[in-house]
């Protein structure tokens, strides 16, 4: 698989990554069989970059990363975890609902600050059971998780100490690069006019159906030689299953519009020959600002179901007709 670089680092990403937050029983129960199968499913098929958090299940997904990777040569994958969140134990009957199935009895606690993410990566490093981690991400700082006044609080800690540990951990390579983690824009762009970013993980806001990130931060990413990974590419389901009733859009049940706009870009992909689920996942790689495209999933046929989109030609004239215009004409 191809392989892109990472802002102006040295590293280099598969074009296609693999997310561990279903492997951490994000919404359904995971086994441990199934995970194991699909990270073997995601190997064989040519991804070399993976990407997992401490937040997924709780350490889950982390433990079972390292698991499955530790046999592999260290220089034949990429890894990346985040920082933000610090666990503690707790008894079964305290451990807090955030999506997570039969997550690890832990409490979580934020901090964004230098000992923070110290005190993160070395709880990861035990976790993984590995002794290097390649990208660190600051997970979920940011008004679309804290709020308004509790995101003041957190980007404070960030500017005055969690930057300094992260470039500290840089330019000892103990890490190769760091960035963001989130599921917005606005934070992105806050945090890049402070301070250098050597790559985000943006969720949901850079897809043929939310174009959040198109008007200043792709320009902004480019400028500074920040890599995008995106995630999110099917915007919570929607644009896989397609309108369909109960489909979701951003981990919500989808409203009448977007149900109507999805509609619109099927037939547009239709009259074009090849599902839109295969637009979806191709869509951001045309962006040369992007490094990889995530995708994450417990089951390994959903796995190979989505890596065959890869492979279903869609003609680059096409990806213009999804343009939020030209949507709204079809709609008409």
């Amino acid at each position: 698989m191809k392989k892109r670089r990472v802002g102006s680092t040295a590293l280099e990403i598969t074009e296609v990554s693999f997310g561990g937050a279903a492997i951490g029983g994000l919404y359904r129960a995971c086994p441990r069989e199934a995970a194991m199968q699909t990270l073997q499913v995601a190997w064989d098929t040519g991804l070399r970059y993976f990407d997992t958090a401490p937040f997924y299940g709780f350490g889950l997904s982390e433990r079972r990363f390292g698991d499955f990777l530790r046999d592999k040569p260290r220089d034949s994958f990429v890894l990346s975890t985040k920082v933000g969140r610090l666990f503690r134990p707790v008894p079964e009957d305290q451990v807090p609902d955030h999506s997570y199935v039969d997550p690890l009895p832990f409490a979580l606690d934020y901090d964004y600050s230098y000992d923070g993410i110290m005190r993160s990566v070395e709880f990861s490093y035990a976790r993984l059971g590995l002794n290097r981690i390649d990208i660190l991400f600051v997970h979920d700082i940011g008004v679309y998780t804290h709020g308004v006044e509790k995101t003041k609080l957190h980007f404070r800690q960030l500017m005055d100490g969690g930057l300094k540990a992260l470039e500290q951990l840089k330019s000892s390579k103990v890490i190769s690069a760091y960035g963001l983690g989130v599921n917005e824009v606005q934070i992105c762009l806050d945090v890049l006019r402070q301070a250098p970013l050597d790559c985000i993980l943006l969720a949901s806001r850079y897809s043929l159906l939310d174009r959040t990130a198109e008007a200043e931060l792709l320009p902004f990413c480019r400028q500074r030689q920040t890599s995008l990974i995106i995630g999110g590419v099917f915007n919570s389901g929607i644009l896989a299953t397609g309108p369909v009733p109960g489909a979701h859009f951003d981990y919500l049940p989808a409203t009448q519009n977007i149900l109507d706009r999805v509609g619109a870009m099927e037939k547009i992909a239709a009259e074009g020959g090849y599902p839109l689920a295969a637009a979806a996942f191709q869509f951001p790689l045309h962006e040369p600002v992007v490094a990889s495209v995530l995708t994450g999933t417990a089951k390994p046929a959903n796995l190979a179901r989505n890596l065959q989109l890869l492979n279903i030609p869609v003609p680059e004239t096409g990806f213009a007709k999804y343009d939020p215009y030209t949507v709204v004409q079809k709609l008409g």
